[in-house]
């Protein structure tokens, strides 16, 4: 794949000669402390490839729809930025985030190894108004951790089955989530955090050339009932974002449902289109 200023990926599973071939997900090490759904651990092969082709290197990475942040954690740890402006509008994944560079990684996985995770205790732990961030980055990974699918929207509900018949256990594993949250006091300091509008926030960055941008956008239209099941925040003006994306001086790579619309879009702002393969 070469490196285009503007370039919007299709994930589907495609049988087109065109699209770009499947990778290998074991590849990747996984860094996020979340199980998030729309992640794109899947992706990073590509990322990186993507970032092989630039030069000179890109200082800054703003990827304005965060979420679990895999993409934007890859980068820092294989040095591929310096910096990554994170952006999430969710107040409880924010949450997680502003701990991170605020300094409580090493508060947050000490809390989660001393956790004795039941059904009553995690109920308990819900039932608590948190007075501090911390406490709520807490709650939130708690919920991510328990809930069915990690979906943290209006609706979710406690895993009852699970894996292997586990219930909320399926996905606890304290250590290894307090060993994510241990590594990423590692590079906190590299990371701009910003609970904000995230077109906002590319605009901000719109002039820089050193700045590049990954952009994974909620649902279009067309899917608004998958969005709204998976997202607290899934509105957005989807013409807007290509208006801004239009403007950025910087390269970016956008990733966006398989739609008419988002092809209609595509074409209208000159921006090329590819599929890609997500398995």
């Amino acid at each position: 794949m070469t490196a285009h200023r503007q370039a919007l990926l299709f994930p589907e599973l495609a049988k087109s000669n065109s699209a770009l071939k499947p990778v290998n997900v074991a590849s990747v090490p996984k860094r996020s402390p979340f199980r998030y759904p729309g992640g794109k651990t899947w992706f990073v092969p590509t990322f990186r490839l993507w970032l092989s082709t630039m030069y000179p290197k890109p200082r800054i990475l703003v990827e304005p729809f965060a979420g679990g942040g895999i993409i934007s954690l890859t980068a820092l740890f294989e040095n591929l930025v310096q910096k990554a402006v994170m952006v999430e509008m969710d107040e409880d994944m924010s949450a997680v985030w502003e701990s991170v560079v605020n300094g409580d990684s090493g508060w947050l996985a000490k809390k989660i190894l001393g956790f004795e995770l039941t059904r009553e205790s995690l109920l308990g732990e819900l039932k608590k108004t948190p007075k501090t961030i911390r406490e709520r980055a807490f709650q939130t990974i708690l919920k991510n951790r328990t809930y069915h699918g990690g979906i943290l929207a209006e609706g979710s509900g406690l895993l009852k089955h699970g894996e292997n018949g586990k219930g909320i256990l399926s996905r606890w594993y304290p250590n290894t989530i307090a060993n994510r949250f241990i590594s990423l006091s590692q590079i906190a300091m590299k990371i701009d955090f910003r609970r904000a509008d995230g077109l906002d926030v590319m605009r901000d960055f719109s002039n820089r050339r050193d700045a590049i941008f990954f952009i994974d956008p909620p649902y279009t239209a067309g899917g608004k009932k998958a969005g709204k099941r998976l997202y607290k925040h899934y509105l957005l003006d989807h013409e807007r974002l290509f208006s801004v994306c239009e403007k950025l001086k910087g390269d970016f790579l956008m990733t966006y449902d398989n739609a008419d619309e988002v092809k209609t879009l595509a074409r209208k702002h000159g921006f090329q289109m590819r599929l890609l393969t997500s398995a």
